[in-house]
């Protein structure tokens, strides 16, 4: 009997993926740990490892294909002694995969399937019109003729949906339009449509990817659906510079470099740990407030982002954070993180200072309470010791999700890190 290799689930979120490559062909024998495909998820593109033995009997799915649902079986390998032919033409899975893109059937628009599961509405809020014979009163109809009212554009109040003359007091004489419907009957705008590219400017089209829709999505329900309240402070980096450059003299036997993101990570962490009312996430009528900080770290990979997480970060040391950020983002750039390490976290950081970024503000990543935004630092005038100096200055804006997090709480959360990177030292103890 040949074994089944069904669609992993890669993500926690994941549902569906697309089957990006083949890695094996029809006829190759694999062993467990052998890379059979590239699957991309709603969070990265990532390899899927056998952990089953045998020969390749078939390839269910083609490659490229969109759509293939978690479960959904996508290879046959016959196992030992078992003749890959004979596999190959055993019966298929009742679950079939979805077909690539060019073949699957057009889907129905949501809000027409929406439409479908909608009961019928009562009679009373039937349209008035009845095939070519319009369902109205006596006096509603002499009314009407009387008021240039066109029945057939009138919503009927009365028995079966027969307009009367309530009906005609909404409706203004000489103009055919139905009377307003409640609430609950209104139909909600249809979604805007993409707008066409311009005519006769050359341009390239390209699919979005699962990340690129998943990242587009979330994104748009976090500004929509999370009141954020911005917080910025100017941060002198020259203390953590010092501090830095002294660390990687000592760390240099070792191998292990701190960058300033893995200082900052762990400022922020701790920063978390002394204003614990900005370690909290909303959920509805509860609000989760977490005994660590684990940090989320934006890194920016080919056709999109991803956040590998820095579990712990309030009781790692600085050598341990470099080793593991470092570790995650080169794995995250090859598609290898594991679920579990690119899920949860309790806040972000991103850092756009090396791209010469003076100032931004990042949205939250759901369902997280808040994210920390980091620019460049820069040489500015700046008052130390009550003197104007030239120092390294940052600017650092943290989003709060204000469901959860008060002004108050995020000023304090702000004052805890600038404190934390300008006494770097305070970090350490």
């Amino acid at each position: 009997m040949p074994i089944e290799i069904k669609m992993p689930a890669l993500s926690p979120t994941m549902e569906e993926g697309t089957l990006a490559k083949w890695l094996v062909k029809e006829g190759d024998t694999v062993k467990s740990g052998d890379i059979l495909a590239e699957i991309e998820t709603d969070k990265a593109t990532m390899e899927f490892e056998t952990i089953d033995e045998g020969t390749v009997a078939k390839l269910l799915v083609p490659e490229g294909s969109d759509g293939v649902k978690v479960g959904a079986a996508i290879m046959l390998l016959a196992g030992e002694g078992e003749d890959a032919s004979a596999a190959a033409s055993a019966p298929k899975a009742d679950a079939a995969p979805a077909k690539p893109e060019a073949e699957a059937p057009r889907k129905e628009p949501e809000v027409a399937k929406a439409a479908t599961a909608v009961p019928s509405p009562a009679p009373a809020a039937a349209p008035a019109a009845s095939g070519d014979r319009v369902k109205a009163s006596p006096l509603a109809r002499r009314l009407a003729e009387q008021q240039g009212i066109d029945l057939n554009a009138v919503r009927g109040s009365g028995p079966n949906g027969r307009v009367v003359k309530a009906d005609l007091a909404t409706v203004q004489p000489g103009i055919a339009t139905p009377a307003p419907a409640s609430a609950a009957e209104a139909p909600k705008p249809a979604p805007a449509a993409a707008a066409p590219a311009p005519d006769g400017i050359p341009h390239d089209v390209h699919k979005l990817s699962n990340m690129r829709k998943t990242i587009a999505r979330r994104l748009s329900e976090s500004k929509q659906q999370v009141p954020h309240i911005y917080l910025t402070v100017d941060i002198n980096l020259d203390a953590l510079l010092k501090l830095r450059g002294d660390l990687n003299k000592g760390l240099e036997s070792r191998g292990i470099k701190l960058s300033v993101n893995d200082m900052l990570i762990k400022a922020q962490a701790a920063a978390l740990v002394e204003v614990p009312s900005c370690n909290v996430q909303f959920a509805g009528d509860t609000l989760i407030q977490f005994k660590r900080a684990d940090i989320s770290v934006a890194v920016s990979i080919p056709g999109g982002l991803i956040t590998p997480v820095v579990t712990g970060a309030d009781t790692k040391s600085l050598s341990a954070i470099a080793t593991e950020i470092k570790d995650l983002a080169a794995r995250a750039r090859e598609g290898k993180l594991q679920p579990h390490e690119y899920a949860g976290g309790t806040a972000s950081l991103s850092n756009m200072g090396m791209y010469g970024i003076k100032q931004f503000e990042a949205i939250i990543n759901p369902p997280q309470g808040m994210i920390l935004a980091i620019g460049a630092g820069e040489k500015r005038p700046y008052v130390v010791n009550d003197a104007l100096a030239i120092a390294t200055v940052m600017s650092a804006t943290g989003s709060f999700d204000h469901r959860a997090i008060d002004g108050a709480d995020g000023a304090a959360f702000m004052a805890a890190f600038k404190r934390l990177v300008e006494n770097p030292l305070g970090m350490l103890a």
